[in-house]
Order: C-alpha cells, then sequence, then structure tokens
C-alpha cells in the first residue's frame, strides 16, 4: 500500500480529491437572498426564491428550494398556497404540522391587510381592493361560500360576514335571512359575494335568479344592492358588469 507522507503519522489513509470540509451546495444561499430581496425588492426574485425567504423561519436548516418547488408544483401559486388547507400542505416533504400552521397564520395576516384596505372607506371607490380580499379569502376554498359586504349610506363596510356554506356547488341561500341580518346591522346596501370552487366563475342562471330574489325582497326596505360577485381561481364575476341585474 502507497501512503502518502502525512498518513504514516496519523495511520489515516488519505484520498486524493477528497475535501472532508466542503461545504454544502447550498452554503451561503440563504444571506445571497436574504442581500438580493433587501437590495432589488421582490420583484428580482422568483416565486419560489420568495417561498424560500418565508420556509428559512420555518425550516431552520437545510435546502429550501426543493420544498418551495415542490409547493408550488402540487398547488400551483402562491396564493394557492396560502389558500391551502393544513393537512394538504402537511403532504409536502419538510412541511410539518407547525409549519403548515405558520403558513396559515401568514396568510391570515395577508386577508386582514387586504381588509384593511377597504374598511372605514367608501367601499365603491375601492373596488380593486375588494376584488383582491374577496379572492384572496375565497378563491381557493374547497366548498361555496356566500359572503355579504354589509354597507351604511355613504357605501362604507359595515360588516362582512359568511353567511352560508355550502357543497363544492351548491350553497342554500335564504332571501329572508339576508333581509333580517341587513335590518340587523343597519345596512343600506349590500355587495353579495360568492365562491364556484370550480375554478370558473361563470354565473349559472341560478345564481341570477337568486340574486335577483334578493333585490326584490331588499327594495321595499330600501336596501340596495350593488353587485353580486362570484370569485373563482381563474378570475371573477360580476353580474352587474355583465348586465344580468
Amino acid at each position: 500500500m502507497v501512503e502518502g507522507p502525512k498518513a504514516k503519522k496519523t495511520g489515516q489513509t488519505v484520498s486524493k480529491g477528497t475535501d472532508t470540509n466542503a461545504m454544502p451546495h447550498y452554503h451561503g444561499h440563504r444571506d445571497r437572498l436574504r442581500e438580493r430581496f433587501a437590495s432589488r425588492g421582490a420583484d428580482a426574485l422568483a416565486d419560489y426564491e420568495l417561498l424560500e425567504l418565508l420556509l428559512f423561519r420555518f425550516i431552520p436548516r437545510g435546502d429550501t428550494k426543493p420544498v418551495a418547488k415542490a409547493l408550488l408544483q402540487k398547488f400551483g401559486s402562491i396564493s394557492a398556497i396560502m389558500g391551502a388547507r393544513e393537512r394538504d400542505l402537511v403532504q409536502v416533504s419538510k412541511i410539518g404540522s407547525n409549519a403548515a400552521r405558520d403558513i396559515k397564520v401568514v396568510a391570515a395576516i395577508c386577508n386582514l391587510s387586504l381588509k384593511a384596505e377597504i374598511q372605514d372607506r367608501t367601499v365603491l371607490g375601492s373596488w380593486s381592493a375588494v376584488i383582491d380580499y374577496c379572492t384572496a379569502t375565497m378563491a381557493h376554498e374547497l366548498i361555496e361560500q356566500f359572503r355579504i359586504l354589509f354597507l351604511d349610506k355613504k357605501n362604507v363596510l359595515i360588516v362582512d360576514e359568511v353567511q352560508q356554506k355550502g357543497t363544492i356547488d351548491h350553497t342554500p341561500v335564504y332571501p329572508r335571512e339576508v333581509i333580517k341580518r341587513a335590518l340587523e346591522v343597519s345596512a343600506s346596501a349590500m355587495i353579495l359575494v360568492h365562491n364556484h370552487p370550480s375554478g370558473d366563475p361563470t354565473p349559472s342562471q341560478a345564481d341570477i335568479s337568486m340574486t335577483k330574489n334578493i333585490m326584490d325582497s331588499a327594495a321595499p326596505m330600501g336596501i340596495v344592492v350593488h353587485d353580486h360577485i362570484i370569485i373563482g381561481r381563474d378570475g371573477h364575476a360580476s353580474l352587474k358588469g355583465l348586465n344580468l341585474i
């Protein structure tokens, strides 16, 4: 056996070309990514890199790039990840229950931030903010929800409530209950919102009929229905904008 000059003294054989102190390929990656975000902003990062910045908090060691890419592959987008259920998030390798819960906390904070954009101001003058908020809270729900934005006489938001939850393709809505709740909160106007878990926001004939029934019940009470918005993963539809009401 041929030994290197140092190996005789230690009794160890040194393999040529082996660096026992080699760093992982992702060494320094976290610092570089943080620095790029700090100096150039979010636009300088790909979606998976933004996810990595978040995952650094939940996965303190190891390579987070494969985890971020796996999340995007499974759910399709960052918004879908934020809207996913905890039990679905933990199906991704290295996303444990604590990480899944922390992602949902971040999602809740984002939703509160979006809701703040329509609080204490004329909702009709903040229409894009209304759509952003409703999309964030409803687009990725797996069952239908019927939400109502109750407004005062100046069209300022009084309260935002999910009144009914249904199945994957139906939510029972009772005009009498809608008007009753509007009177309880002293609303002068309403915006109706519900989601289509299929992803397609195209209004159905049932959606149109239900909206007209609520409008007919609200009119004698002096309550205006401004619009009925349908939210889907593929976008949104406004019944008023489509001249359906």
